[in-house]
């Protein structure tokens, strides 16, 4: 694959994440002006994950069999039908439905591009840097989108934030998804993977089979639920030191900032280091910023810790992908992305209500130390991610 091909492929993937990213700010806005309640709002919000929890595996399956081509093509009608139907009926009711088929959109996107990036790569070393440079667009599109969503909805209408501004940013919202089509139609589909002559049918489950498969899904959990606690817990935390929302925001914003410029550098970090190397490094350093973080009260170290733990959960995902690939049977790796995205978005609905039970119950420093000890007893599972002569895909 050709630098310029990888440039459309992330492209793509930034124009349809965006769409979700900049409807997850304005339809909770619309929700509160029209005079819901913030348990509403919640539940607005949660939609955008659920729908990829029960989607990735049919989606991993549709990569299975049909490439890129068609799911992204099926991902940009729902993700422009969605933002459409809030666009002419701007009710709670179409919002959600809204949030349900932008959050499956996304969903279906990422498991068809990964996939195809994974495909085309011809080593180890190119599937590193590959997925190092896509694990870019989920950042930019994060900001992308809620930015240009934001500066429409105070800018577009009649006054800031009427119902016209919010019907101009869902119609520019909804032309993303058709911009990700127009990038990827051209891009040369990979030859299909037939599984083995006599291979008898197989469901997604049985991947859990393979002891490296379930070490690596429980790693990635790891740093998944590591990012969660620290969007979740760190908003809290500031509270209780009397911190402005601002500065809270501030925090947040040095964490995603880190996270991003990592996976700029990553493509040479990964050229000399193992994946198994990084990923280990990373859940040390986060181990170590979740056990001081509770003891510190200055903006300013809190910020140190936040760029610290973003530059480490950051480097994660493109390492866990290489992995995967080279685990993960040919004709069987849609399945398997589709496995791992349920996991991680399942993870993200449940974990921060059980993270606020435990803060709740034995104050919210203790979740930064609990997940933290679990993270260093998992740094073992870290190290057994060596790929054996048995362990490569078939």
């Amino acid at each position: 694959m050709t630098g310029r091909e990888l440039l459309r492929l992330i492209g793509a993937q930034v124009c349809l994440h965006a769409t979700m990213a900049g409807m997850r700010l304005a339809t909770p806005l619309l929700a509160l002006q029209q005079g819901h309640s913030p348990a509403a709002v919640g539940v607005l919000i949660a939609l955008f994950a659920l729908t990829q929890v029960f989607l990735a595996l049919p989606a991993g399956r549709c990569a299975d069999r049909h490439g890129l081509k068609r799911p992204m093509a099926l991902s940009a009608t729902a993700a422009s039908a969605g933002v459409l139907l809030a666009l002419l009926w701007p009710s709670f009711a179409a919002m959600c439905v809204a949030a349900l088929m932008t959050g499956g959109a996304t969903g279906a996107t990422v498991i068809a591009l990964q996939r195809h990036v994974g495909r085309s790569a011809h080593d180890t070393g190119e599937l590193k840097r590959m997925f190092s440079w896509l694990a870019i667009a989920p950042a930019a599109a994060n900001f992308l989108g809620p930015f240009a969503a934001g500066l429409l909805i105070d800018h577009a209408g009649r006054t800031p934030a009427d119902l016209l501004a919010f019907r101009v940013s869902f119609f520019a919202l909804a032309l993303l998804p058709l911009a990700s089509w127009l990038l990827v139609r051209r891009a040369p589909e990979q030859p299909p993977s037939p599984p083995p002559a006599g291979a008898v049918p197989t469901r997604a489950w049985d991947l859990l089979r393979a002891p490296l498969f379930r070490r690596l899904l429980f790693v990635n959990w790891l740093q998944s639920s590591s990012w969660d606690v620290h969007s979740f817990v760190l908003p809290v935390l500031g509270h209780e030191r009397g911190l402005s929302a601002a500065v809270i925001g501030t925090l947040l914003g040095a964490f995603a900032i880190a996270a991003a410029l990592v996976r700029v550098a990553l493509p040479v970090i990964a050229a000399r280091v193992a994946e198994r190397h990084v990923i280990f490094t990373s859940t040390v350093v986060t181990a170590a910023v979740f056990a001081v973080y509770p003891l510190l009260h200055s903006p300013w170290t809190m910020g140190a810790c936040s760029v610290v733990l973003g530059l480490a959960l950051g480097a994660v995902q493109p390492m866990v992908m290489s992995l995967l690939h080279q685990i993960t049977p040919s004709h069987r790796q849609g399945e398997a992305l589709g496995l791992r995205l349920m996991t991680i978005n399942a993870s993200s609905v449940a974990m921060p209500m059980l993270f606020g039970t435990v803060g709740a119950l034995i104050g919210i420093g203790g979740v930064f130390w609990i997940l933290g000890g679990v993270l260093a007893l998992g740094g073992r599972a870290v190290l057994g991610l060596q790929i054996g002569p048995g362990d490569h895909k078939a």
